[in-house]
């Protein structure tokens, strides 16, 4: 069975022939392994200016990004550097919004000063450079080239994306936000329609024109590590219909939806299935979820991408190590749980080379249903 048929049977509630195999990378982290002897992108010595090699092919990953990502912002292509050091950049975006960013190092930026800051200014600086397709927004050949080299590889493919709330953070910032999520609906209802409505229309013009991927993942952190950012009952009525409206969207293609959110979100469970997501990723422990209950109460309607609390790996102990993958893996197979394993937040720098080499080996002895 190759990866695209295996994954495919995990999502579609199939008889895969073994657990999946997929895995987040913090951008510094393959870089920071050239020293440990992981391999360049092209088996030259390793130095400054080459890339290192892609973890999904160097490690036979069974999912494979193909891009998806295109320019959300209302202004296209905006970007004004409004102050600069050595380490960070303060950036003004498309959407109004002054975000400071490391320069070398991967991480959430800092929120500075946001526009959007209310319905009137939205109606009127924003609203309308939404409301048509701009190919301009899409790198068409990067996409295409992408899909036919996951392709190539009989791995399943995917585009992604972020969706509504993330999009609406970085646009209002988090005060206006939420403060507009509990006293302006209306504005709320009317972004979230136009957004759903662009991300649509975008992602037509996509498929149309690079491809049908193998499906889908949704980008969209509703937690942090003490529980959902907003209530379950505000999400049900004011984010979750547009999320059930784009996954019947991609249904419609016959591509499964996979849902990335961090934090803690075990009381948006009940949501996200009635949504309609396939899976679910990446289930943070440190921030109370837990898989093995997950796929106890959930598993005849999702499966399960992650989960591996990757302060093990961090560990750089083989026992730890040892233990802890096995017992993942085990645990999620006694259950008869879909799974595809991977941390349950990216892969740090603060992991070693070798040691995540060593739980891909406890994962291969532990992988067959």
């Amino acid at each position: 069975m190759d990866s695209q048929t295996r994954i495919n049977q995990l999502l579609r509630k199939g008889c895969p022939d073994r657990v999946g195999l997929f895995d987040h990378f913090w951008p510094e982290t393959p870089r920071l392994w050239l020293d440990q002897g992981y391999p360049t992108a092209d088996g030259s010595p390793s130095d400054t200016e080459t890339p290192p090699a892609d973890p999904a092919v160097f490690f036979g990953f069974d999912m494979r990004p193909c891009g998806g990502w295109f320019d959300v912002n209302p202004l296209r292509g905006y970007r004004e550097v409004l102050e600069e050091t050595d380490e960070w950049q303060v950036v003004r975006n498309g959407a109004g919004a002054a975000l400071k960013y490391w320069k070398h190092k991967s991480g959430t930026p800092e929120h500075i000063d946001f526009r959007m800051t209310s319905r009137e200014i939205w109606e009127r600086d924003y609203r309308h450079y939404l409301l048509s397709v701009d190919p301009q927004r899409m790198d068409i050949p990067a996409h295409r080239r992408a899909l036919e080299a996951g392709r190539a590889e009989h791995r399943w493919t995917f585009y992604g994306h972020l969706f509504i709330f993330e999009t609406m953070r970085q646009s209002m910032g988090d005060i206006t936000m939420y403060e507009s999520l509990a006293l302006d609906p209306g504005w709320i209802h009317d972004y979230n329609r136009v957004y759903t409505d662009f991300f649509k229309a975008h992602y037509r013009a996509l498929f149309e024109q690079a491809g049908l991927p193998d499906g889908i993942w949704v980008y969209e952190d509703l937690g942090y590590r003490n529980g959902l950012f907003a209530s379950p009952r505000l999400l049900q009525q004011l984010i979750f219909p547009y999320f059930a409206e784009l996954v019947a969207f991609f249904h419609e293609y016959d591509l499964p939806v996979v849902l990335h959110s961090c934090g803690g979100i075990t009381k948006a469970l009940p949501l996200i299935v009635e949504a309609g997501f396939d899976a679910l990723n990446p289930m943070e422990v440190k921030a109370g979820c837990d898989l093995f209950a997950f796929a106890e109460q959930y598993g005849d309607d999702l499966a399960f991408i992650g989960g591996l609390d990757v302060r093990i790996l961090e560990s750089n102990d083989r026992e730890t190590i040892r233990r802890g993958v096995s017992e993942i893996i085990e645990g999620m197979k006694a259950r008869n749980a879909r799974y595809v394993f991977g941390t349950d937040h990216s892969v740090t720098p603060n992991v070693r080379y070798d040691s995540y080499r060593y739980a891909l080996e406890v994962y291969e002895a532990h992988r067959d249903y």
